[in-house]
Parts: structure tokens; C-alpha cells; sequence
């Protein structure tokens, strides 16, 4: 295997070797294989299975990502849905369209991820759908927006970026995004928060109230959490670093309204093209380790190269690729996710059920009132 994965970059006269930044001279002997076996799963480090992980990308990339792009275009909602628990097809709840939103702290890279969806998916080329956050600017996402990043007027999916979260107000954060999830979220639906100026609150009301009466809600079926490689670097870079932007993502990442049945959210890593590569990898291991998660399953080292101009899908394939499997991972979590459509029996026990709380609080109310014409020492506690 390990001769095998380095030979198709030969083949192709090494077009791709210059974005392998994962192999270093020490993992390589003269003839520039892996000195040690990656086929070998026991006895392999995290290190190394993170290299097996890229060399995977790096190896299958060329085809598969053509191949990866027809099925994202070709997706319905529902397409990747399989019969279990003796439920037919025609009963599940599937939505028109499955709904992906991008999480993270902020200037995590959430922006310039949906922008390089748009240059690899929809063929966009450096032209910015999403406006973004960068170190000379204070902008930040102050609305709901709902991406069509295939660019097609039949696109079975789309992706929704976020505000991000302000790592000294996180439960704030937190209460917002477990509203996503139970509530739903609508295109141009505002995000405003206790410390927002009063014209943004203004403004947001207004948005959010056209918001309500023009654009579909819907339901959130899968969840990406977004973070910068470069922040965890600094982060765990000494022993006595700050870890309070860490404490704020893995709660984030834990956060229960996001768990997708016993899945965990898809953690997207971005920036790392900022890094040498022992910072890169290190950085990719030691956050997985401190969320609790594999370090390769579910994880994706996506550096947003149209910042720096750079098409990925003709200078790094392996970047591209990666994100067009980020993305078909979450289809299929999402079509796994489905739950059976209610019949009328369900309406009618959820009406009664409503009824019942109505009268409980009816007669709470009442007996609280009429408790203040009794003894004081004798009133009703609720």
C-alpha cells in the first residue's frame, strides 16, 4: 500500500506532490515510501493515521472527485435513505431540501468555507458569495443565510451560515444555536444578541419580521462545526495556554441539541495552509483528542484557499475532494436521521395532551390567586 499511494502522484508527474504537506523527509525513506506500513492498524500512532487518512484523499481525489460532484448535483432529499425499523419510504418525513448549517467560534473560517463551496461546487471561481471576517475587518454575520452552493435551481441541499460564537458570552451562544435546532431556521433571519448596539436590534426586528412572512423555515438535519487550526495551535501550543476559546468550542461540539442520533457533528478544520506541517498535524490530533473523537473519521483538514486566490479544484485536489466528502457525509447522516411521519392518531393524543396542560395551568393560576384571600401564613407555594 504504502508504494502503491505514492505512485499514482508519479504517474500524474508528481502534479499533486507539491500539496502533500503531510509527508515529511522523517516518515520518508530514500526512495520516498513510508518507512513504516500503513496497512498496519495496531500498531499505528495518531500521527500516522492521520497521514493514512490524507494519503487516502490524496490517492482516490483525481476520479473521485468528478464522481463525488455528479452525486452532490444529482441529490434529492431522501436519496440516501435505507429501510430500517419496518418503515416504508412514502412514511418518513423527509424535507424538500436537507439543511446543513456551519457552527463555530468566531472568524473560525465559516464564511470563507461557503465561499469555497461555491468555487468547487457550483463552479464559481473566485467570485465571494459570502462575505468574510478577515483580520483587518470587524464584520460579522449578522443574519441567517441560506446558500445554494451547487448554483442549481434543483439542488436538493443548502448550507446555512452562522454568527459565531463570542467565546466570552458562550451560553448565550449556545442557548441560540439549540434554538436553530428545535425552532428551525429562515434565510435573512437575524442573530441578535444582549451585547448588539440598538440600531442592529432595530434593524434585525424588521428583518426578522420579513423574514417570517417570505421565506420557508427549516428544520436543521445535519451540523458542521467549523474551527481554526491556527487558534488551536496557540491555544495548546504551551502548557499554559489560554484554553478558554477550546473550552468554548468542545462545548459547542458536545452541545446535545446538535447530536445527530448517536453521530457526532462534522468537524470542518480550516486555516491550516497558515501552519508548517508538524504544527498542522499536531493541531488536528490534539483537538480531536480533547473533543473525544477519532482522528480521522468525521474530521476534515479543509484550508479555505479561495482567500488567498486559489482555485482548489485545479491546484489542490486533495482539498477539493476533502470537501466534497465533508459535504456527502452529511447527506447521509441526514437521510439516517429521518424520522416516521405522525399520523392522526399521534395529532389527536398531542391535542389532548395540550388540552390537559391548558386546564393544569388554568387551574394553577386560579388557585394561586384565590390562595391571596387566605391566611398569609397559609398561602400556596407554587
Amino acid at each position: 500500500m504504502k508504494s502503491h499511494l505514492l505512485s499514482s502522484d508519479d504517474e500524474n508527474g508528481g502534479s499533486r506532490s507539491s500539496f502533500c504537506w503531510w509527508r515529511t523527509r522523517e516518515e520518508l525513506d530514500e526512495n520516498g515510501n513510508f518507512k513504516v506500513d500503513l496497512c498496519e492498524n495496531s500498531s499505528l500512532s495518531s500521527r500516522l493515521r492521520v497521514m493514512r487518512e490524507m494519503e487516502r484523499l490524496n490517492f482516490i481525489c483525481g476520479e473521485g472527485l468528478d464522481d463525488m460532484r455528479h452525486k452532490l448535483l444529482s441529490y434529492r432529499a431522501g436519496d440516501f435513505w435505507l429501510p430500517i425499523g419496518g418503515i416504508k419510504k412514502q412514511d418518513v418525513d423527509i424535507p424538500e431540501v436537507i439543511t446543513i448549517i456551519l457552527i463555530g467560534l468566531t472568524n473560525s473560517g465559516k464564511s470563507s468555507l461557503i465561499n469555497l463551496m461555491y468555487s468547487v461546487l457550483g463552479r464559481s471561481g473566485l467570485i465571494p458569495f459570502a462575505q468574510t471576517s478577515g483580520e483587518s475587518s470587524s464584520y460579522t454575520t449578522m443574519y441567517l443565510v441560506e446558500h445554494n452552493v451547487l448554483r442549481s435551481p434543483r439542488s436538493g441541499l443548502c448550507v446555512y451560515d452562522t454568527r459565531g460564537l463570542d467565546q466570552d458570552r458562550v451560553e448565550e451562544g449556545l442557548d441560540e444555536v439549540s434554538t436553530f435546532i428545535s425552532d428551525g431556521v429562515r434565510h435573512n433571519q437575524p442573530c441578535c444578541r444582549s451585547g448588539d448596539d440598538h440600531e442592529e436590534r432595530v434593524m434585525g426586528s424588521s428583518m426578522g419580521n420579513i423574514s417570517k412572512s417570505r421565506y420557508v423555515k427549516r428544520k436543521v438535519n445535519c451540523v458542521m462545526v467549523v474551527a481554526d487550526l491556527s487558534q488551536i495551535h496557540n491555544a495548546f501550543k504551551s502548557c499554559g495556554g489560554d484554553l478558554k476559546s477550546m473550552e468554548a468550542l468542545r462545548a459547542l461540539f458536545h452541545l446535545s441539541a446538535i447530536k445527530n442520533c448517536n453521530e457526532n457533528p462534522i468537524l470542518i478544520l480550516t486555516h491550516g495552509d497558515t501552519l508548517n506541517a508538524e504544527d498542522r498535524m499536531n493541531g488536528r490530533i490534539k483537538i480531536c483528542e480533547y473533543l473525544g473523537i477519532p482522528e480521522t473519521s468525521g474530521a476534515y483538514d479543509i484550508p479555505c484557499l479561495t482567500e488567498h486566490g486559489i482555485l482548489a479544484e485545479e491546484s489542490d485536489h486533495v482539498t477539493a475532494f476533502a470537501l466534497t466528502e465533508a459535504l456527502y457525509r452529511a447527506l447521509l447522516q441526514s437521510d439516517r436521521s429521518h424520522l416516521p411521519k405522525k399520523k392522526f392518531k399521534d395529532w389527536i393524543i398531542f391535542f389532548f395532551t395540550w388540552i390537559m396542560w391548558c386546564f393544569a395551568s388554568l387551574f394553577a393560576t386560579l388557585a394561586n390567586f384565590f390562595s391571596k384571600f387566605g391566611h398569609p401564613k397559609k398561602k400556596l407555594k407554587m
